[in-house]
């Protein structure tokens, strides 16, 4: 007769929740009890803090399993490296939790916090759960643990909650951090002062709560500024709360909040309103961390803006742009935003640089790249008045209108190009026309910027004459609108074939050089490119 198990054991993977064994689940007790093998991970000195946090749960007879990592630093000799070292253990430990699954014994494996949340036992059921019957019970995360201990909220709203392990490069925790509504980093200790100096890149250190061993013995919690780095252990994170609690407040200074005609969380200054509004609140200067960014949205909002420049737009105060840049922008509670007609940039330049005076942290809100035709230089130019001497100006770059769609035609601007206007609002149509003969005489491929609007209907036409005097006909010509919008259409035409008719100012031409090819693809999708090698001994048009 055959002493082997006519079935298996089951295997279940038991979140303990952050510390205090009151925080455990009835579910989990109930697993911990019923179970034959007690299984859990620990380091060489072979303590396992899951383990202390059940202990009052294992019953004499249950079968004690420790699987205990060969390494806990990232250094070691295994030929395949740290990631090497851990796969083989956690391949061992799989097989000694099959052998007993395999004699029909129940096995609980402990996970702190949550099993499934940067957890252990992740790597357990990754290997077994496709052979034998499973449940994992969820646990308190670390994450909850710390914001009921600071008291305060993670998310409200239409808030986000980014986690990050404090292990990623410095560059990539300062994009990440600064882009984030309120966010969690895990796992510090030797990597305190990288997270530190990341929060502080992005502009959120001030923001940032520390909290170490919460709901365990030696908890702490406080401004995470104030900690030495030599005292955080790896059971610490670093918090970013919502900042709903924080922002949505009134402005100490009511006159000032009245003089910018925003007295609501999210109210508009209008286009008349702005320029006297900025007037009132010059005289209302406060000493304070007050700044003027920048910002570029890119051609059409969220899918184009930089980490940092999403950043920006959540840490700000104040909002000030054209207003159909603003609404791309997500409203947040406590953060105002003042709106004004495209064609008041000085205006409103001077109505942001006064509410930076006063101590506001303004965000310029631009389309395309800030600095290309847009909002950048109108700021910059009222900065360099005395009056504002002490205002700090940044400019976020943005995804511009040129690149983007030569993105999506193909890659037209892979040689050198020229970028021009031809709004003659600010210059002289003769000035934008020798411009045009001059760039086109050079065979730079050219990026047309505001071809024609409501009030400009003539531009494209003239513009077109003018090149076809010094460009062949079947030069390639891509017709961008709407792009990233819910309207876009990319196409590329003939030179002589450019209907001035179908272009509006959110419409932006790539005229093509001698060199730009046109070539349909087996999908039926044209692409057009310009070879970044230019033929020796040509200029022009033969």
């Amino acid at each position: 007769m055959s002493d082997s198990p006519t079935t298996t054991g089951k295997l279940y993977g038991v979140g303990l929740g952050p510390g205090d064994p009151e925080l455990m689940t009835v579910a989990a007790v109930r697993a911990i009890a019923g179970a034959d093998v007690i299984a859990y991970h620990c380091a060489r000195h072979g303590r396992s803090i899951a383990r202390s946090i059940a202990a009052e749960h294992i019953r004499d007879g249950q079968i004690e399993e420790r699987l205990m990592y060969p390494l806990t630093v990232e250094t070691t000799d295994h030929p395949g490296g740290y990631r090497g070292a851990l796969d083989d253990f956690y391949a061992e430990a799989a097989a000694t939790l099959a052998a007993h699954l395999d004699a029909g014994r129940t096995v609980a494996v402990l996970a702190e916090g949550d099993p499934f949340f940067y957890g252990s036992y992740q790597h357990m059921h990754k290997r077994l759960a496709h052979r034998y019957d499973t449940t994992v019970i969820p646990g308190v995360t670390s994450v909850s643990a710390a914001a009921a201990r600071l008291g305060e909220a993670l998310c409200e709203d239409k808030e986000t909650l980014t986690v990050i392990p404090g292990t990623l490069p410095a560059d990539e925790l300062t994009a990440r951090l600064a882009a984030a509504d309120s966010a969690v980093v895990m796992k510090l200790g030797r990597t305190f002062t990288k997270v530190r100096a990341a929060l502080e890149s992005a502009g959120r250190l001030d923001d940032a709560r520390y909290v170490e061993r919460a709901f365990m013995p030696g908890e702490r919690t406080g401004p995470l500024a104030g900690i030495a780095p030599e005292s955080v252990p790896y059971f610490s994170v670093a918090v970013l709360p919502s900042r709903i609690d924080r922002t949505d407040t009134e402005p100490a200074d009511t006159e000032a909040a009245e003089a910018t005609g925003t007295t609501g969380t999210t109210g508009t200054t209008g286009a008349t309103g702005t320029a006297g509004a900025a007037e009132a609140v010059a005289s209302v200067v406060v000493a304070g961390r007050g700044e003027v960014v920048v910002v570029g949205t890119g051609p059409a909002g969220a899918p184009w803006l930089t980490p940092e420049s999403r950043g920006a737009l959540a840490n700000a105060d104040d909002l000030v742009g054209y207003t159909t840049y603003l609404d791309r922008v997500p409203e947040r509670p406590g953060q105002r935003r003042h709106g004004s007609d495209n064609k008041v940039e000085s205006e409103r330049a001077e109505f942001a640089l006064d509410l930076a005076r006063r101590g506001r942290r303004v965000a310029v809100v631009s389309g395309g790249d800030p600095g290309v035709f847009a909002m950048a230089t109108a700021v910059l130019e009222v900065a360099a008045q005395e009056t504002y001497a002490d205002v700090p100006v940044r400019v976020l770059p943005g995804v511009t209108a040129a690149n983007a769609a030569a993105a999506k035609a193909g890659a037209p601007l892979g040689h050198d190009y020229a970028t021009i206007s031809l709004s003659d609002r600010l210059k002289p149509w003769e000035v934008i026309a020798e411009r045009l003969r001059t760039a086109a005489a050079a065979d730079l491929v050219l990026a047309l910027y505001n071809p024609g609007s409501r009030s400009r209907t003539w531009q494209v036409g003239k513009a077109r004459e003018l090149l076809l005097e010094l460009r062949l006909p079947d030069t390639p010509v891509v017709l961008a609108r709407d792009v990233g919008g819910p309207e876009e259409s990319v196409r590329t035409v003939r030179l002589a074939d450019l209907d001035p008719a179908v272009v509006d100012m959110r419409t932006l031409l790539i005229v093509g050089s001698s060199q730009t090819q046109a070539v349909v693809r087996g999908d039926g999708r044209t692409v057009t490119w310009t070879p970044r090698r230019y033929p020796e001994g040509r200029a022009g048009q033969d």
